[in-house]
C-alpha cells in the first residue's frame, strides 16, 4: 500500500522550461522508479537566533548561489547567480525589500540556446551580471568551454530571455554593462594583460565601448587595471568588474585574490569608463582573509559583490561567502550575502578591521514583503509532493536534457516517475537525475520509493553530488542471485561511473514486486548517514553512518559549485 502523507508547506509550481515540459509527457515507463515526495529540513544552529521584525538573515540565498548580480528597477530587485553546466541555467530572482527573495525563472531555460554536452559541472555558466536600460534588461556572462562571452535580452526578467549573441572580440571570463548618464554603454571584462603575464594569475580588466541597440562592441579596447590595487605586490585573479557612478563620481570595483579564502573586494575611481583608475590606499573593501581561522561560525571567502541602493539612497551590496564547517571544508558551495556600504571620505566599504560577516542584521529601509513560498534562507522544511505537471524552479538537471524523455510528472499523478538510462552520475552526459541545492550544513533529506531493478547493475534512490567524480548514490540495486538490496555507493576520483559500494544490505522482499522503502540522508557538517525504511517511516534502519562529507564538499572535489541533493535513477548494460 502506497502512503502519501502531505506537505507541512505546499509548494507553488514554477515554470521550470518549455522542452522539459514537453518531455515529461512521453516518458518512458519501463522498469521505472517512482517517488511520492521529496522533503528537504535544515537545522543549522546560526539560524536558530529568533530575529527582530527590523532584521535579516545572511545568507540571503543560502545554499549554492555564487557570483551575485543585481539591478534596481523602480522599486524592483532583479538578482542572478551563476550556475555553470547545471540546467536549467543562471536562475533569476525577484525582489522589492532585498532580503525575502522569489525564484522568476532562469535565463537559460531551452537547450538550444546553448550546448553543456560534455562539460565538467564546473565549466559552463560564469559570473552573470544583470542590467537594465530603456525598457530592456541585459545579461552578459560567459560561458567556458562552449562558446565564450555573450549577451542575451529580456523585456521580463522572468523570461523568455533571447537566444545569445556571441561577443568574440571581448575575451576571457566576467563581462559587465555599465549604461552612463550620457546613454552610453560599455561592456567591462576580465582577460589576459598585455603582452606576457608576468606571475600566475596576472590578469588585467579591460573596457570597451557597446553599441546595446545592436548588441555589439564598438571602437578601441583599453586596458584600465593591470594585475589589481598594486602590480608590484603580484595580485592576483582581478576579475568580476563592475561600474557605478554616485554623485557623479566614478567607481570601479572588482574581486582580487581568487575565489578562495583570499578572495576580496578592492574599489578603483576613475574620471570615464577608460580611465584613468585610482585605487584606494585603504583597500580591500571586504574581505575575511585576516581573520582567526578558527574563529567559531567563520564565514570566508567573501568577494565578488554588486552594489545596489533603498528608498533612502543607502548602499548596499551582494557577494559570495562561504560557511565551512571545518577548515576550508564546505558542501553548500558559494552563497549570496547581503551587507550595508558605508561611505569613508568619498569611497565605499563593506567590512573594516576584525569586523565580521554577521548572520543577523538591520534590514534595508524598504516595505518588509511577504516571505517567499520557496525560502532561500534560514532553517525551513519544505516537502515537493510532484503534484504538479511542471517542476518547481529550485530543480536542476546537470548539462542539456536528454532528448530521449527519462521523467514525467504525469503518468503517475501526484508522483515523479524516473526511467533509468544508461548513463551513470559518473559520465559526463545527462543521468536521469534531478535535484536541489543542499542549502545547510545540518540538514536532512528524504523521500518514498517504488521501485524494481531487472538486473544486478540497475539502481535508483537518492544521491548527493558534487561532480562527476565526487558523490554518494544511496538506494536500491539488483544482486547476483535475482533478488534486491540498499546499498550506498562512493565515487571520490576513481574510475567507476557509477561508485564503489561501501555499504549494503540484502532486503528480504518479493523480487517480482516493486520495493517499497523510505530513504533519508542526514548531513552533520563533514559527515552523512543513510537510514531506511519498510514501513513508511515507521521505523528507521541504519545502512551506514558517519560517511565522510568532506568527498563531497568544493574543497576535495574542485570546482565552483556545491553539492546537491537529488533523485536518480540507472539503467545497466543487458
Amino acid at each position: 500500500m502506497r502512503h502519501k502523507r502531505k506537505s507541512m508547506k505546499k509548494i507553488k509550481p514554477g515554470l521550470f522550461a518549455a522542452l522539459l515540459l514537453s518531455l515529461t509527457a512521453n516518458a518512458k515507463t519501463e522498469n521505472a522508479a517512482t517517488f511520492d515526495w521529496f522533503e528537504y529540513r535544515g537545522e543549522d544552529a546560526v539560524f536558530d537566533q529568533p530575529i527582530e521584525k527590523d532584521e535579516y538573515r545572511n545568507p540571503i540565498l543560502a545554499g549554492y548561489y555564487p557570483d551575485p548580480s543585481i539591478v534596481q528597477v523602480g522599486g524592483d530587485y532583479y538578482l542572478v547567480n551563476s550556475s555553470f553546466a547545471h540546467f536549467p541555467g543562471i536562475p533569476v530572482f525577484h525582489s522589492r525589500d532585498l532580503v525575502s527573495w522569489t525564484q522568476l525563472g532562469h535565463v537559460i531555460d531551452r537547450p538550444g540556446q546553448l550546448d553543456f554536452s560534455d562539460l565538467g559541472i564546473s565549466r559552463g555558466i560564469f559570473a552573470p551580471a544583470i542590467s537594465y536600460h530603456e525598457g530592456t534588461f541585459y545579461l552578459v556572462t560567459t560561458c567556458v568551454d562552449c562558446g565564450g562571452n555573450f549577451v542575451v535580452t529580456a523585456r521580463n526578467p522572468a523570461g523568455p530571455w533571447s537566444d545569445p549573441v556571441w561577443l568574440p572580440e571581448v575575451g576571457g571570463i566576467d563581462p559587465s554593462l555599465f549604461f552612463d548618464d550620457d546613454g552610453k554603454a560599455y561592456i567591462l571584462n576580465n582577460d589576459a594583460p598585455i603582452g606576457e603575464p608576468l606571475y600566475d594569475g596576472h590578469r588585467a580588466i579591460w573596457v570597451q565601448e557597446f553599441d546595446a541597440k545592436n548588441l555589439k562592441t564598438t571602437g578601441p579596447r583599453k586596458l584600465i587595471v593591470n594585475g589589481g590595487v598594486d602590480l608590484a605586490a603580484k595580485p592576483v585573479w582581478i576579475e568580476g568588474p563592475h561600474l557605478q557612478r554616485r554623485n557623479g563620481q566614478l567607481y570601479l570595483t572588482a574581486a582580487e585574490g581568487g575565489t578562495s579564502v583570499n578572495h576580496s573586494q578592492v574599489v578603483f575611481k576613475g574620471e570615464s569608463p577608460f580611465g584613468p583608475f585610482t585605487p584606494w590606499d585603504k583597500n580591500p573593501i571586504l574581505t575575511q582573509r585576516h581573520l582567526d581561522p578558527a574563529r567559531p561560525d567563520p564565514v570566508t571567502s567573501v568577494g565578488h559583490a554588486d552594489f545596489v541602493q533603498d528608498a533612502e539612497d543607502n548602499w548596499w551590496a551582494v557577494f559570495l561567502g562561504t560557511r565551512p564547517y571545518e577548515g576550508d571544508f564546505y558542501n553548500t558551495g558559494r552563497e549570496t550575502f547581503l551587507m550595508p556600504v558605508t561611505w569613508e571620505d568619498g569611497w565605499p566599504v563593506i567590512t573594516r578591521g576584525e569586523q565580521r560577516i554577521p548572520f543577523v542584521a538591520k534590514r534595508p529601509a524598504l516595505p518588509v514583503q511577504a516571505a517567499a513560498a520557496i525560502p532561500t534562507t534560514g532553517n525551513f522544511t519544505l516537502r515537493d509532493e510532484f503534484d504538479s505537471p511542471q517542476l518547481p524552479l529550485h530543480w536542476l538537471q546537470l548539462r542539456n536534457p536528454s532528448p530521449q524523455p527519462w521523467y514525467s510528472l504525469e503518468h503517475t499523478p501526484g508522483s515523479l516517475q524516473l526511467t533509468p538510462t544508461a548513463t551513470a552520475l559518473g559520465d559526463k552526459g545527462n543521468p536521469a537525475f534531478v535535484a536541489r541545492r543542499q542549502q545547510h550544513l545540518q540538514a536532512v533529506a528524504t523521500t518514498q520509493m517504488h521501485y524494481r531493478p531487472r538486473q544486478e547493475s540497475d539502481r535508483a534512490g537518492m544521491a548527493v553530488f558534487q561532480n562527476s567524480e565526487h558523490f554518494y548514490f544511496f538506494g536500491i540495486t539488483g544482486n547476483a542471485e535475482g533478488g534486491t538490496e540498499v546499498i550506498v555507493s562512493r565515487r571520490d576520483g576513481g574510475t567507476s561511473p557509477q561508485g564503489e559500494t561501501i555499504a549494503r544490505r540484502p532486503l528480504a522482499t518479493a523480487t517480482d514486486k516493486p520495493v517499497d522503502i523510505q530513504l533519508r540522508l542526514t548531513t552533520r557538517g563533514p559527515e552523512y548517514d543513510f537510514h531506511y525504511s519498510l514501513d513508511s517511516g515507521k521505523h528507521w534502519q541504519p545502512l551506514l553512518l558517519a560517511a565522510d562529507g568532506r568527498v563531497v564538499s568544493t574543497r576535495n572535489a574542485g570546482g565552483f559549485v556545491g553539492a546537491v541533493i537529488g533523485l536518480h535513477a540507472f539503467r545497466g548494460m543487458e
